[in-house]
């Protein structure tokens, strides 16, 4: 079974001591931060458990999530300039 977790350490190795640092002393990047966690701890128990969820409810969550990803990126890529 393909691995489902999606966490920023995960996601952003290099970037692990940055990440941290950013969710104590950023608020966006933290709410970001925290609601991509929410948004990837819902989508694995969704996949691992088979809840029924229409597949748009699913693909949106996913899509949030990858932008929710992007953003956060930017925010990691910028601040370590």
């Amino acid at each position: 079974m393909a691995d489902l977790n999606h966490s920023l350490y995960k996601e952003f190795p290099q970037h692990r001591e940055r990440i941290h640092q950013l969710k104590h002393t950023n608020p966006d990047f933290a709410a970001k931060a925290a609601e991509y966690h929410k948004l990837d701890h819902r989508l694995c128990g969704l996949a691992e458990s088979n809840v029924p969820t229409s597949d748009e409810i699913y693909e949106s969550m996913k899509l949030r999530r990858l932008q929710l990803k992007d953003e956060l990126f930017e925010m990691l890529r910028v601040r370590a300039a």
